[in-house]
């Protein structure tokens, strides 16, 4: 066998140095598009996904600079993409390269993506587009090409990372290769919940998901670390599927990184990908014990183009797609934080312009692929079915009309799908964070318990000091509520004697905190769904009630009638929502910890950057949120952080060293 290989490997080289000469000037590009020529060692025919041909490629870039690339290898890829005629393929260089040029990847490995099943050819690229717009990390790059192989035009093809663990790919921390006693095998990770079932996988014990370990690989993973992974896949599973999973501690959240779940959930309900939870990638970081979701990958039957789902713009893939991951979802929106989650981030992007970015994007995408596009069906056929392509048209134009027509139907239907998923989610006993300011919102009116004069009101807004509060546990669930601007306590002043009916109507107001005041103290008792709250007082047992239910500013909230209308009365009911961490004053940066590592913040550039004598400290991760308490960034204590595109203001930095949580408020 070895002499075999070396053998084929001196008639490769040979050939590649004697036997294929070429100039330069008999390539040239076919389209405005690059154009890509690969040759195979004498001629042979990719009839392998696993086994690799030797052969020399040919890049024309948009200069028509040409490049050649010798002793670079091609296989077959794909699962059922591989069985159409328009086949996908995978590329592996002799070294690494910078294929896409400066900002990408250096690697070996690319893709060739076919999209034969997509005759728009944009839902992939289109895909990686929202993620971009999402702030989804580790998007694939992509570039569309002209494909020529063994002098045989194969069509308009998409150059594209290959998901690995790399710089510019999935940039998280490399393990050690061997490992060693000091190795620390907490990460990375790379990871899939793979339907196919393909290398290194195992099914989880709780909800018989099958999940891949893609990253280390499957002929250097060690077996310390293969039971590390999936040790902590069972303990996320264990706290998914306990009794209090929706705990913010003991439950699952601590298990998942919030901004990449909802923006990579997000990316797959609205391209409708019925394969998304079939094919989920998820990644777990060193010394973080969170998962982070994505990279985005395979959505060429996304936006309705699978004939198994139909049109799928009224539903949601939680509901009819295919894959395990959905166990973990559905799970997941029967605890009202992760249903306000999404729906808070979706109403962002929507508000953001996600509809009209998609457009926009598709009319770019159809400007530049217009000319490979026509070469391409002139052999492939416009209106030649491959595999379960829902629509066929005999024009182009009909497929871009079909994609955008599902997106402005789809994008509207998951705005009220998601909000009807936050009405079934059972509201949890409420358990308040005493570092976090709480904003306390009418589920009538969407307005804000204030204190204006000493008085309870709603009123519009709800960042400012007076709509804040914090709350300290006083014991049996009952909660002493202070208002962040004066400090004062939230209180029931009704005089004389009341029952939970009787001597109702006065207007809530605020006292100088104190604990043993029953009137005071308050129990958020959970109603239905939804995330709904009553406020009763522990002295009156009456209900916080907004005054006939008005949305103009200074409406009184009352002590009113604690009765069985009490989960039914929307003038009753209360949103309790996280609004901040309470912060220590700081002026700007300075060293935190001065023997151990220091924050630092260029103005100039307006970037965050830790420093240590020791850089193997640098292992945790620190997020940037907004004085509302939104989280912006998320990054690793060795990476910088810019924060060029954030408008002035003041904002949070924190981080955990160790067992301890420390942060920083800064000023841009």
């Amino acid at each position: 066998m070895f002499m075999n290989k070396y053998c084929f490997g001196i008639i490769f080289f040979l050939w590649t140095l004697f036997g294929f000469h070429v100039c330069a000037q008999e390539y040239s590009r076919l389209t405005n598009l690059p154009h890509v020529l690969v040759n195979t060692f004498d001629g042979a025919a990719i009839t392998s996904k696993e086994y690799y041909v030797y052969a020399t490629m040919f890049y024309v870039d948009e200069n028509d600079n040409v490049t050649r690339y010798d002793s670079m290898r091609i296989r077959g890829r794909g699962n059922s993409t591989w069985g159409v005629a328009k086949k996908p393929y995978r590329i592996k260089f002799l070294s690494k390269e910078k294929f896409l040029g400066k900002g990408y990847a250096k690697a070996k490995s690319w893709t060739l993506i076919a999209n034969a099943l997509d005759k728009t050819l944009l839902r992939n690229a289109l895909t990686f587009k929202m993620g971009e717009f999402l702030g989804l990390k580790n998007n694939p790059a992509s570039k569309y090409v002209d494909l020529t192989l063994n002098g045989v035009y194969m069509g308009n093809y998409m150059i594209s990372d290959h998901v690995e663990v790399r710089a510019h790919r999935v940039n998280i921390c490399e393990q050690d290769y061997p490992l060693t006693d000091e190795s620390d095998v907490t990460g990375g990770y790379l990871l899939e919940v793979d339907g196919f079932q393909d290398g290194n996988c195992f099914t989880t014990s709780k909800y018989k998901v099958p999940v891949r370990v893609h990253y280390p690989d499957e002929d250097e993973i060690a077996e310390e670390q293969n039971a590390y992974i999936r040790n902590f896949l069972a303990d996320f599973e264990t706290a998914l599927s306990s009794d209090n999973y929706r705990d913010p501690d003991e439950g699952y959240r601590q298990y998942v990184d919030s901004v990449s779940l909802a923006n990579w959930f997000i990316a797959t309900e609205v391209s409708g990908n019925i394969d998304g939870y079939f094919s989920t990638y998820f990644y777990k970081e060193r010394g973080d014990q969170r998962l982070y979701w994505g990279p985005l990958w395979d959505y060429d039957i996304a936006y309705a183009n699978d004939i198994r789902k139909g049109d799928t713009s009224s539903q949601l893939m939680t509901e009819v797609g295919y894959g395990q991951t959905k166990e973990w979802l559905n799970r997941m929106w029967k605890d009202v934080w992760f249903a306000e989650l999404i729906n808070r981030r979706y109403g962002e992007v929507v508000s953001a312009g996600l509809e009209d970015y998609l457009y926009a994007q598709i009319d770019s995408l159809v400007e530049l692929t217009e000319e490979s596009r026509i070469l391409n069906y002139k052999k492939w056929g416009i209106s030649q079915g491959y595999l379960r392509e829902y629509m066929l048209y005999s024009s182009y134009d009909q497929y871009i009309s079909f994609l955008k027509s599902y997106i402005a139907k789809h994008i509207p239907y998951l705005t009220s799908a998601f909000a009807g998923k936050r009405d079934e989610a059972p509201t949890p006993d409420f358990v308040a964070d005493e570092s976090y300011y709480y904003r306390v919102v009418s589920a009538k009116t969407g307005m804000t318990l204030s204190e204006v004069s000493d008085l309870a009101c709603s009123w519009s807004g709800g960042y400012e000091d007076n709509q804040l509060w914090r709350l300290f546990s006083v014991g049996d669930g009952y909660y002493l509520v202070l208002n962040k601007q004066s400090g004062m306590a939230l209180c029931d002043p009704t005089v004389g004697e009341a029952t939970a009916t009787t001597n109702v109507g006065t207007q809530l107001a605020v006292a100088e905190a104190d604990a043993a005041d029953d009137s005071q103290l308050w129990h958020f008792t959970p109603q239905g769904s939804a995330g709904y709250y009553n406020l009763v007082n522990k002295k009156t047992q009456h209900t916080a009630n907004l005054s006939g239910g008005a949305s103009t500013d200074g409406t009184p909230v009352l002590s009113y009638t604690t009765d069985n209308r009490n989960s039914s009365s929307m003038n009753r009911l209360w949103y309790v929502i996280a609004a901040g961490e309470v912060e220590k004053e700081a002026d700007g940066i300075a060293d935190v910890e001065p023997d151990e590592y220091a924050l630092a913040f260029d103005a100039e550039t307006k970037t965050l950057r830790f420093g240590g004598e020791v850089p193997g400290q640098l292992v945790f991760v620190a997020n940037v949120y907004s004085s509302a308490g939104v989280l912006l960034r998320t990054f690793k204590a060795s990476d910088q952080c810019s924060l060029f595109d954030l408008p002035s203001g003041v904002y949070i930095v924190k981080w955990r060293f160790g067992n301890v949580v420390r942060s920083v408020k800064m000023r841009l």
